[in-house]
């Protein structure tokens, strides 16, 4: 749920407002669904992509009745902004509540207990009596319920107020949700365990971890490799042997069997098919044409004494040849040393079997929430679980298995970073929540009001976001009426410290761990709560998507854009993208002043618009890579967050803004690596260039001596890339050192003849880095 996020939709990059979305996504996303229900081999993904073909047909539904207006904060008929709309890709609502539908198998128990009709207006009922008003107290003092949506703290939060004394805020609450109260769920989820430790975060909880792992099947391929080792080899050498008791040259058949031989034949050909009923993976023994099917085929001709025609005798002496020449006559000694380490490699415990007893580990844990310590669970095989599993005492798990185990550590985010945890900035935004939770609850005097009021927060950011018109801005937490109703309640004990120390530290890990990745969305959310409860007046922005850009920016981008500009006027970044800082301040000025003048708040900043419009070249006409060039200026005037986070919050990253530029040029040749031969290589590209910029940000933080170091590193570390890397970056490696050496790029974002550019991520004719390179050897240094 984006506090901040002003969602914008397709138009000419003039202000004119587009109010209703087009059909046209949800009609493709429908028929992508309904294609993939009717065609894919898989039955679960079938029933997946039919569910989600039935939410699209729900969405054109509703929006061909008028029951849906997409854009809208408010786009289903009938519910108020507070209740969280059922969301499908791209932010379309599909006119139901997330919180409504069948009952929950803990409403239908709660109803059982309580002795009242399993429906949700009966449990709400009883809730507001006083036998169901001392439960709701009851879990409020144990901490034992859990918030999977927020609606579900509503009766909690009607307790709270009861039990305060606030009588009246209690009343006026349940008014508002009573005209729900049949269709949406307000009960609380009672769970076994209580929250986490405070400053702690997981991943993933125990019971996500363990359904991930019963999600995993035996792999076909590797089963079927071992039952071919551990079965089918040795019958195979059994059978070889039968035969080579014929040869006296080496020729099978050279002398006429006994009947001791027919006995032992018929006893193997009985073996064979108590093998094939129950080992059924491996085939090749079933085709008459390989070389264990012409001895299997040959046998079962003899043993009913029937003589072999020469074609089928030619075959079988073939095929025995070839076996003898492959591997060596059975129980020979190279032969022996073969089916020993064959043996010894089917012998090993399958991934799945180790999954599960990972799973069986997890199992004993309290499962809503992290693992405090994971030795135990990911520790070797012991003889304990090798007696109730058959798993070989020591056997270790694999890293796909560990990996999933490993998500639900519950430690401080730092120490998941460093872990690997936490590999991406994406990841890092999905964590963050819970300790703004925790911080944003801090401010809640009474204990149990703080712990519920937290699980609220975490509630709320699993609401997904919709799609919004004319920078309307998503649901805030302080508009759900249950916390409206005990804002009185909240003091600032800290004076905003608590909110500043965990606003820089997340600054930090995110700039550190991250330095070539912009910061999402949803993190940006999370530190854009924290700078409100530090007081901070940081402006931090998100990133607008290119393809609902309406040409506009709310005036927080102008705010940002003057930040930077107290930062970074005369550094090494202002020069490479030619900005004019001391002009940004002034519009800054102007547009707050006439603001001012006018006594109201704009919506939008013209100003700032019209500058990253010019510096774009004016795309003009409507384009996604038109809207990509004017969105991409407005990241270079911003920093996208980068200036406010060192100049307002004043994080400082270690180990150094050096080090941290060298990071980021290790992202652009990675990601410039892939460009060779990708089919749809702009989005890499695009990330490349702010990998790239966000290089350049943190050199221009270093002092001359470590500038001087860093550009020379950087080519240090251009070399230990293929050539195509480097032939691809020598431009805007030639245009970087060109300006930290006083010059600058001509008009058309080139220079020294086009062996120097400018290295932008969007472009309407092309792009320079994807010009075909010559062919080269693999690599350099």
């Amino acid at each position: 749920m984006d506090d901040d996020a002003e969602q914008q939709h397709p138009s000419t990059p003039s202000p004119a407002p587009v109010v209703t979305a087009a059909p046209s996504y949800a009609r493709d996303q429908w028929a992508k669904a309904f294609t993939t229900a009717l065609t894919h081999d898989d039955a679960a993904t079938r029933d997946r992509a039919a569910e989600r073909g039935r939410r699209w047909r729900a969405v054109l539904t509703g929006m061909a009745e008028g029951r849906l207006k997409i854009g809208s904060r408010t786009p289903v008929k009938g519910l108020p902004a507070w209740v969280t709309p059922e969301v499908v890709r791209g932010g379309f609502a599909t006119g139901a509540a997330s919180a409504a539908g069948p009952l929950q198998p803990y409403e239908t128990e709660a109803a059982r207990r309580f002795g009242v009709p399993a429906a949700r207006g009966a449990l709400f009922a009883h809730c507001l009596t006083e036998p169901g008003l001392a439960w709701l107290s009851d879990l409020l003092d144990s901490g034992h319920y859990e918030v999977t949506l927020p609606e579900e703290a509503a009766l909690l939060t009607v307790a709270w107020l009861v039990r305060s004394g606030e009588v009246a805020g209690a009343v006026e609450l349940v008014e508002a949700l009573e005209p729900h109260a049949d269709t949406v769920r307000f009960l609380p989820r009672p769970s076994r365990t209580r929250a986490g430790a405070p400053g702690h975060v997981h991943r993933r909880t125990v019971a996500e971890a363990r359904r991930t792992l019963e999600r995993r099947r035996p792999n076909e391929a590797v089963e079927t490799q071992r039952e071919a080792l551990a079965v089918w080899n040795p019958y195979a050498d059994d059978i070889l042997g039968h035969w080579l008791e014929t040869a006296d040259t080496g020729r099978v058949l050279e002398r006429t069997p006994d009947d001791g031989w027919y006995a032992r034949g018929a006893a193997l050909l009985e073996r064979y098919r108590a093998l094939a009923a129950e080992h059924t993976r491996c085939r090749r023994h079933r085709d008459p044409k390989e070389n264990l099917g012409i001895l299997i085929g040959a046998l079962q001709e003899s043993v009913a004494r029937r003589p072999l025609d020469p074609r089928r005798l030619g075959l079988l002496r073939t095929a025995v040849e070839a076996m003898v020449r492959r591997r060596g006559l059975p129980g020979s000694a190279p032969h022996a040393d073969l089916r020993r380490q064959q043996a010894a490699q089917a012998a090993l415990p399958s991934h799945h079997a180790l999954a599960g007893l990972a799973s069986r580990r997890l199992a004993e844990l309290p499962q809503d929430s992290g693992a405090e310590d994971i030795g135990p669970l990911t520790a070797e095989v012991s003889v304990r679980e090798s007696r109730e599993t058959s798993l070989p005492v020591g056997a270790v798990l694999p890293p796909s298995i560990r990996r999933v185990v490993d998500g639900t550590l519950s430690a401080p985010l730092a120490t998941l970073v460093e872990r690997g945890v936490v590999p991406s900035a994406e990841v890092l935004a999905q964590l963050v929540p819970q300790l703004v939770a925790a911080t944003t609850a801090r401010s809640y005097a009474d204990e149990p009001l703080r712990t519920l009021m937290a699980a609220d927060y975490r509630a709320c950011r699993n609401r997904r976001s919709l799609l919004l018109l004319n920078l309307e801005r998503q649901v805030r937490v302080e508009e759900l009426p249950w916390v409206r109703a005990v804002t009185a309640f909240r003091a600032d004990r800290d004076g905003g410290q608590a909110a500043l120390d965990a606003l820089r530290e997340l600054g930090e890990i995110a700039v550190r761990s991250f330095p070539g990745t912009i910061l999402p969305n949803p993190l940006v959310r999370e530190l854009a709560v924290l700078a409100r409860q530090a007081d901070l007046g940081a402006p931090l922005v998100e990133e607008l998507a290119a393809d609902i850009f309406m040409g506009t920016f709310s005036p927080k981008f102008l705010t940002a854009a003057r930040v930077a500009a107290e930062l970074l006027s005369g550094t090494l970044y202002e020069r490479y993208y030619g900005i004019d800082y001391p002009a940004v301040r002034d519009l800054a000025v102007v547009e707050t002043s006439r603001n001012v003048l006018r006594s109201h708040d704009a919506r939008t900043s013209p100003g700032f618009a019209t500058l990253c419009a010019r510096r774009a070249g004016d795309p003009g006409t409507w384009s996604v890579a038109g809207n990509g060039k004017v969105i991409e200026q407005a990241q270079i005037l911003t920093t996208h967050n980068l200036a406010t986070l060192v100049h307002r919050v004043h994080i400082a990253p270690g180990p150094g803004w050096d080090e941290l530029a060298l990071r980021c040029f290790r992202t652009v040749c990675r990601l410039t690596a892939r460009l060779e031969g990708h089919p749809r290589p702009l989005a890499t590209v695009k990330d490349a260039a702010y990998a790239w910029r966000q290089m350049l940000f943190h050199l221009s933080l270093c002092d001359a001596p470590a500038l001087a170091g860093a550009l020379g590193r950087l080519g240090e570390e251009e070399a230990r890339h293929p050539a195509h890397v480097a032939a691809r970056l020598a431009p805007a490696l030639a245009g970087l050192r060109l300006v930290a050496d006083g010059g600058r790029f001509g008009p058309d974002g080139g220079a020294d003849g086009g062996r120097a550019r400018l290295l932008l991520g969007w472009s309407t004719n092309g792009h320079w880095l994807l010009a075909p390179q010559p062919a080269t050897g693999s690599g350099r240094g």
